[in-house]
């Protein structure tokens, strides 16, 4: 175990960073919400110092029982709230900026993926909170994007580099979203507007289905670090990574080229299962976990680390919000954003 308190930055902050857990600091035990705010106000610098390092830290020990005082934390650690776009999941919308975590069944894990990696801007920190603890399982795990990168085979990082990762969707009403729940409109106009202006393709189906296609970079670098990272939602969406059962009645259903979402290499190439496997075996080797208590915070810098979830069972509540937008120009991005495959 080791612990870091010594430096002008981390002053009055103890860290324990273990192998296979998240850094963890323990705060004082303040017994009122307004006392915790005025700590994490106090100790925020140490904070993003530490998260700016280990790219995840989880804060224990907070009186955050419920979605005002979870609030109220997150405004003391987050300066500017950023916004959840191109919604492509479930969520439990509490008002002021708070969300539910992914709202899946529980058997269902989650893997590790970079929050609105598909999008021009998305939001630079996450934040979550721990309501309610599940009896077992149920860890928000996290991976350094950083090292997920230094993993990768060589000649799949050389591609991904220079073709970047395209991202299909087939909005439904069965499968997936629809539309009109991912854009937040009911109005075709609108949505065009949203997707000419956010360098999306788009095409309208007779019965008022959509397809969309971007490409986006699969590799960026962190604006502030000057790190560069693995930042996309390419294994997290690719047909390959889907349990073979459900791929099989989905493509039944849909056909392979109708599925919800899928993904390709940005020059429209379609991985094989070993190389899909091969991205996701790196998801894995930098998994770690620490299990929920009930007050724990989570701050996750979505550039330098990837989230997910683990299965669980009993009753679980994890909020999250969203802070510190970021533009993809601002991320030097290896290869452009583009409505269409490379090369097109």
């Amino acid at each position: 175990m080791t612990t870091f308190a010594d430096a002008p930055a981390l002053s009055g902050l103890t860290v324990i960073r273990e192998p296979g857990r998240p850094a963890v600091v323990t705060t004082p035990g303040h017994h009122s919400i307004e006392a915790a705010a005025a700590w994490l106000t106090e100790h925020r610098t140490a904070v993003q110092a530490e998260l700016h390092r280990s790219g995840a830290v989880l804060l224990r020990g907070l009186p955050v029982h419920d979605a005002a005082a979870f609030a109220t934390a997150r405004d003391a650690l987050i300066e500017q709230r950023a916004g959840y776009k191109e919604k492509a999941t479930p969520r439990t919308d509490f008002g002021e900026g708070v969300f539910s975590s992914t709202d899946l069944p529980a058997a269902q894990p989650i893997r590790l993926h970079n929050e609105n990696s598909y999008t021009l801007d998305f939001p630079g920190v996450l934040l979550f909170g721990c309501i309610t603890a599940p009896e077992e399982g149920g860890a928000t795990t996290v991976g350094d994007m950083r090292e997920a990168l230094r993993l990768l085979p060589e000649g799949l990082r050389a591609r991904f580099e220079k073709a970047g990762w395209l991202l299909v969707r087939n909005y439904s009403e069965l499968a997936g979203l629809p539309w009109y729940t991912t854009f937040a409109t009911e109005d075709r106009a609108v949505a065009e507007t949203y997707c000419d202006e956010n360098t999306i393709g788009y095409e309208w189906a007779d019965d008022d289905s959509l397809v969309t296609r971007q490409r986006r970079s699969a590799i960026i670098t962190h604006p502030v670090t000057g790190e560069r990272v693995w930042f996309n939602h390419f294994a997290f969406w690719n047909s390959r990574t889907l349990d073979p059962d459900v791929r099989e009645v989905l493509e039944e259903t849909y056909g392979p080229d109708g599925l919800p979402f899928n993904t390709y290499l940005g020059d429209g190439t379609r991985l094989t299962d070993a190389e899909v496997d091969a991205v996701n075996e790196v998801y894995d080797r930098v998994t770690v976990r620490e299990s929920w208590q009930e007050g724990d915070l989570m701050l996750v810098d979505n550039i330098l680390c990837a989230h997910g979830r683990e299965s669980f069972s009993g009753d679980r509540k994890i909020l999250v919000a969203m802070g510190e937008p970021v533009a993809l120009a601002d991320c030097s991005p290896a290869s452009p954003a583009s409505t269409t495959v490379h090369g097109e």
